[in-house]
């Protein structure tokens, strides 16, 4: 039954259908979530003892910095499908994942370097994490020019689905970073083997913008595949039968 659910979604025209009932509702999810979790964060959790107030911006860096790494190794995993079993929908979903991972990646960046000027003095240092955060904001990078450069679909999903995989060892580098070298990056404070360090209402704030982060990515990837569907699939039948192409197609009459 679950592999006759995936093969029937495998196909463009199905999924398409598919994204479009469910992107709205985890943008509306995001959206609350999001709303949620910066007033507990902003408003509701105590100051730090020792960063006061310029605390807070890990709220927004936490969460975009976990979405930067898991949106590249899913990346990595529809490459994999798709170079493995030729699916044509593996290649579209790795080009609706990458604009929001390179984003995510930039604003990890930047609230990191947002956060670290009034706790480490600089607005950057050539830290270990940090610098491997770097090499995957131009992978996102490298990926999307990458795939754009090459006229042919099939080609250029290929090519860019190399570039995951080889890319996705430097995930591990950008986790571990903190344990495997001297650096000025503070560890996890959230820890599935340890728990938390955090202070609750802290802790409840981070994952509820967690979720919300995860949400966005889904509702954008969903909205963004869809439109990438409509261009690779223009010439088949069912694309022009649909309402709003159809429209257009026949000059905004019906």
């Amino acid at each position: 039954m679950l592999s006759k659910f995936f093969y029937h979604y495998a196909s463009p025209q199905h999924f398409y259908q598919l994204a479009g009932r469910l992107w709205p509702w985890f943008a509306l999810g995001a959206a609350g979530l999001g709303l949620w979790g910066l007033w507990l964060g902003f408003f509701v959790a105590p100051t730090d003892f020792q960063q006061g107030e310029g605390y807070r911006i890990i709220f927004v860096h936490v969460p975009v910095s976990w979405m930067s790494m898991i949106i590249y190794l899913a990346m990595a995993f529809w490459a994999l499908l798709g170079l493995t079993l030729n699916t044509r929908l593996s290649g579209m979903m790795c080009r609706a994942l990458a604009p929001t991972g390179a984003i995510c990646a930039f604003l990890s960046l930047w609230t990191g370097a947002l956060w670290g000027k009034p706790m480490w003095g600089t607005w950057w240092v050539w830290d270990a994490r940090l610098t491997s955060e770097l090499i995957l904001f131009f992978l996102y990078l490298g990926y999307i020019a990458l795939t754009n450069a090459i006229e042919d679909p099939r080609r250029a999903d290929k090519a860019g689905g190399i570039l995951a995989l080889v890319g996705a060892l430097n995930v591990p580098v950008i986790y571990f970073s903190v344990k495997w070298w001297n650096t000025l990056h503070q560890g996890a404070s959230v820890s599935l083997s340890r728990g938390s360090s955090m202070e609750q209402t802290m802790l409840t704030a981070m994952l509820v913008m967690a979720l919300a982060f995860w949400l966005y990515t889904i509702a954008m990837a969903l909205y963004r595949v869809r439109g990438i569907i409509l261009h690779r699939e223009r010439d088949a039948k069912w694309v022009r039968t649909l309402p709003d192409v159809a429209m257009v197609t026949n000059g905004g009459t019906k």
